[in-house]
């Protein structure tokens, strides 16, 4: 299965009547690896900065999470395995698996659990995948 079939069937999928909004898989070097049509043109330092929070829970704490400029306010996930960010409304998940990163961007009305079931998920399976 290509990484697209990926985002457009196990990302960009129906749940309960709703969609995200955007979703991408990128390397942990930020090069992606496939996105949706919708996905934000994130910056190599926004990258590094998750992935700083990977290795260092926290460091995202203090200043927020940016996508594309857009900041999120980082609220509880799991240390080194998942960030978790809210906007407003919407909000994002990012899951680390072994060589990349799954990300999904929601608008209500999806709600933060749908988003998080769909990226952790994919990324759980791509973990015992190997990726």
């Amino acid at each position: 299965m290509s990484w697209q079939a990926y985002v457009d069937d196990h990302l960009m999928c129906e749940i309960e009547g709703n969609y995200l909004s955007s979703a991408a898989i990128l390397g942990h070097d930020g090069s992606v690896w496939a996105k949706s049509d919708s996905f934000p043109q994130v910056k190599l330092e926004e990258v590094a900065a998750i992935m700083k929070d990977f290795e260092e829970p926290g460091h995202l704490a203090p200043t927020g999470l940016y996508l594309d400029a857009t900041k999120y306010m980082v609220i509880q996930g799991e240390p080194g395995a998942v960030i978790r960010g809210k906007k407003g409304p919407g909000g994002s998940t990012i899951k680390k698996t072994n060589m990349s990163l799954i990300i999904g961007i929601y608008d209500e009305p999806m709600t933060p659990g749908q988003c998080n079931m769909i990226v952790e998920r994919l990324g759980d399976y791509l973990i015992e995948q190997g990726y």
